[in-house]
């Protein structure tokens, strides 16, 4: 590939709803790959040029793209879940729930190459069927250009901003406010500790079909008074909301790769999460965990009253900002989409466009 340019199209609507952790993997993916213009161009769904590409990348399930994948393209699929991570999120008729499901995996398998966020994602994607040597798990990552540490002055403007104390320990909740993410368990702890501020951000972005909505729509209109729900925050505005907080706290029962752990490395904010195996191998041991409420409530108020034991783990989240960098996260990629293409290139079932030349160059 010393003279060409691999030409890629990327497939996604996952910007088309706001407050998504998707939407942010996307856009963080994108900008990584379009840095490396040396050796990839890059189009985003009907952008001019796109009828160039040789790799479609799909994000997200929706049906137009499933189309897109087809024998002139080397067919790539993101995959932020799994079917049984989908229990919790929506709320639909079991038997459209099941077929979307069934649709979900069915273009899973369609793909030549799937990428996962998450190793634990591998086996019940080799159960359903999909071969394991077409599978790669590539992490997400966070800029620090747009997640990082902030002056103490900006910090306690913007808890002036949302009137919140100078000197309130805040409890960060981050995500959809869904069944899946433990909202109940987190009001529950919030009510245990009238002493701490607890704030969440992020809403129902998927309205009345969100699972739990019913439930959920009044405490968020009506919470207690040590809690505040922000809504679906804008994502520039996000960095800001991890240095208001003094930790992270995601009570969630399942999840894929949260972006938000992520962001609030960046600002080295300790993060306390459900005792869960899939962040077992993403995260390891740099987060503080438990397993249900009274077992949250003690390490919260361990991190808001034992100064030592909050430094460890707001070092411990440092080492997650600098393992989940830009540069080794985009060495990844750059090397994965040559890997697939030179594994694909002359299979007899494909027919790929030849790859453009590199300005200047001569074949």
């Amino acid at each position: 590939m010393k003279n060409t340019i691999l030409p890629i199209r990327m497939l996604s609507a996952a910007t088309s709803v706001s407050g998504q952790g998707v939407g942010s993997a996307y856009v963080e993916q994108v900008s990584l790959v379009k840095a490396q213009s040396d050796l990839f161009s890059v189009y985003i769904n009907k952008e001019k040029g796109y009828k160039n590409a040789v790799i479609h990348h799909v994000h997200t399930v929706n049906p137009t793209y499933r189309m897109a994948m087809d024998k002139k393209h080397l067919n790539v699929i993101y995959v932020h879940f799994i079917p049984s991570t989908l229990d919790g999120s929506i709320k639909m008729p079991k038997p459209i729930f099941s077929i979307f499901k069934k649709y979900v995996v069915s273009m899973y398998k369609k793909a030549d190459e799937v990428v996962v966020v998450n190793p634990s994602f591998i086996p019940p994607l080799v159960d359903l069927g999909i071969k394991k040597e077409n599978i790669t798990y590539i992490p997400n990552y966070v800029s620090k250009d747009q997640f990082h540490e902030i002056s103490e002055e900006e910090r306690l403007a913007l808890r002036k901003e949302y009137g919140i104390p100078e000197k309130a320990f805040v409890v960060l909740g981050c995500g959809q406010v869904q069944t899946r993410k433990g909202v109940l368990d987190y009001i529950e702890c919030a009510k245990r500790n009238p002493d701490l501020t607890f704030v969440w951000a992020g809403g129902f972005s998927f309205g009345g079909i969100t699972d739990g909505y019913d439930v959920l729509k009044p405490i968020v209109e009506n919470p207690p008074e040590n809690v505040q729900f922000l809504g679906i925050v804008p994502r520039d505005k996000m960095n800001g909301i991890f240095n208001m907080a003094d930790m992270l706290f995601m009570p969630s029962f399942s999840e894929l790769f949260p972006m938000s752990i992520l962001e609030a490395a960046n600002s080295h904010k300790p993060i306390l999460l459900r005792d869960l195996d899939l962040y077992k191998d993403i995260l390891w041991d740099t987060y503080d965990r438990a397993s249900d409420v009274d077992g949250f409530c003690e390490k919260i108020r361990k991190l808001a009253l034992d100064k030592d034991y909050y430094q460890k783990y707001s070092d411990l989240s440092d080492y997650i900002s600098k393992f989940y960098s830009k540069e080794h996260v985009g060495e990844m990629w750059r090397d994965y989409y040559v890997r697939i293409y030179e594994k694909w290139k002359d299979n007899p079932k494909k027919k790929l466009r030849p790859l453009l030349l590199k300005e200047g160059s001569h074949d």
